[in-house]
């Protein structure tokens, strides 16, 4: 049996560009208009990005993905409920109940999101802000999927909705990076530079306020105004504010969760707890507000620390932040009742594919058996499936009958239908 392989055309791989995937490549050539590589290197986490609607070479913009029909049936047709949507006004959040209410008999639920509320607020110059479409309009759910996969890092997507002449909020910066693309209408913005480079998300801007309210009181380091089709890149901790223009304006901001080297100390802290030394206790009677005191022990520990690190275990690191990083991003959605129907009638014959999106490894498991993780569970199989696991969950095959390592067309069929009913293979279309 060879080692374990983790695919990394998966969220939970290497976090490599996959720009030689064409549909991750054509989804993150709609937010950027630069070669990926040079993208990469001149702006990834370092520099805003404007990519303006011609360059970007689609001139239907991004209608596509929600329009503002779209945003009016979310918010009316939909069933909406918080936290899907919040309301900002001079830079404040509004509380929920001002646009929330009972959903109506038989919903028995009482934070449905209300129309005519919805509407008095926007009238008032409120902004929208739909959150979570990643998860609920399907085009941002494949777009999310597919930029994620190029980036290797999970996203979100939120809409802003802004009245004619209105700013939603006042200057900030936010703690993950964001792609923004305008739809409808015109936003000016202005990008001032970081007040704390690369910030964490415990590290929110109003810790800083006064800091960024002096840098935004500055000359800019850009100064635009988005039309529809056009984006910006803005790497997280780039102050900015936007006002809508003379008319209402709708954008898109694709915020990217990225994990950092900060993720890595903090999981690496989880695993120095298997030191004895650094579990041991502080002396009886010490004062740790005393920094006389406390000098000798912090030595100590530091030092403890600097025995341990050397010898800390990649595998069991990489174990940790599996565990983190899977369940961040969902893999493409699946239709039960069809894929309950395609197990039952499942041959020799069916063609299958892996699941996209989905994160897997193959592991060693009891003698005999191997392993299949994904996210939320795991997978136990005979020792022989893995030469048509390998196979199938990489691509390479896609006919049941054409399984590798395995004897019987029966045996094929019983590991397919297995895979299918775990939502690992999905029918090929």
């Amino acid at each position: 049996m060879g080692p374990p392989v983790s695919f990394t055309e998966t969220p939970g791989g290497h976090g490599r560009p996959a720009f030689g995937d064409p549909a991750s490549a054509a989804a993150l050539a709609r937010c950027v208009a630069k070669d990926p590589a040079a993208f990469v290197t001149e702006h990834w986490g370092r520099a805003p990005l404007l990519s303006r609607a011609a360059e970007l070479g689609n001139p239907a913009g991004f209608t596509d993905l929600l329009s503002p029909a779209d945003a009016d049936e979310l918010l009316s047709r939909r069933g909406l409920r918080t936290p899907f949507l919040r309301v900002a006004k001079d830079g404040e959040l509004l509380p929920a109940a001002r646009y929330t209410g009972g959903g109506g008999s038989g919903a028995e639920i009482t934070d449905q999101v209300l129309d005519e509320r919805v509407l008095a607020l926007y009238a008032d110059g409120a902004t929208l802000v739909l959150q979570g479409l990643h998860r609920l309009w399907p085009p941002l759910v494949d777009l999310a999927r597919e930029l994620g996969l190029a980036l290797g890092h999970p996203l979100q997507v939120n809409a802003y909705l802004t009245p004619a002449g209105s700013q939603g909020f006042a200057t900030h910066y936010d703690t993950h990076d964001v792609f923004v693309l305008q739809v409808d209408g015109r936003k000016h913005w202005r990008i001032h530079p970081p007040v704390l480079p690369e910030p964490l998300e415990r590290q929110a801007w109003g810790g800083r306020a006064d800091e960024v309210s002096a840098v935004a009181s500055g000359p800019p380091a850009l100064d635009v105004v988005l039309a529809p089709g056009d984006a910006l890149y803005l790497p997280r901790g780039w102050l900015h504010s936007a006002q809508a223009q003379e008319t209402s304006s709708l954008h898109l901001t694709v915020g990217i969760r990225a994990l950092t080297r900060y993720a890595l100390v903090e999981e690496l802290l989880g695993l120095a707890a298997e030191d004895p030394r650094l579990r041991a206790t502080l002396p009886f009677g010490l004062d740790l507000t005393d920094p006389d005191q406390l000098a000798p022990e912090l030595a100590e520990t530091i030092a403890a620390l600097r025995d341990w690190l050397p010898g800390a275990d990649p595998a069991a690191l990489a174990d940790r932040l599996r565990r983190r990083s899977w369940p961040a991003a969902r893999p493409a959605p699946i239709r039960p009742l069809a894929q309950a129907a395609a197990a039952d009638r499942i041959d020799a014959d069916t063609r299958v594919a892996p699941r996209r999106g989905l994160p897997w490894r193959l592991s060693p498991g009891a003698p005999g058996r191997i392993t299949l993780r994904v996210p939320d569970r795991t997978l136990d199989l005979p020792e022989g499936c893995e030469p048509a696991l390998r196979a199938v969950l990489s691509g390479a095959v896609d006919r049941v009958g054409d399984l590798p390592g395995l004897d019987e067309d029966a045996d094929r069929v019983v590991l397919a239908r297995r895979l299918l009913r775990e939502a690992v293979l999905v029918p090929a279309d």
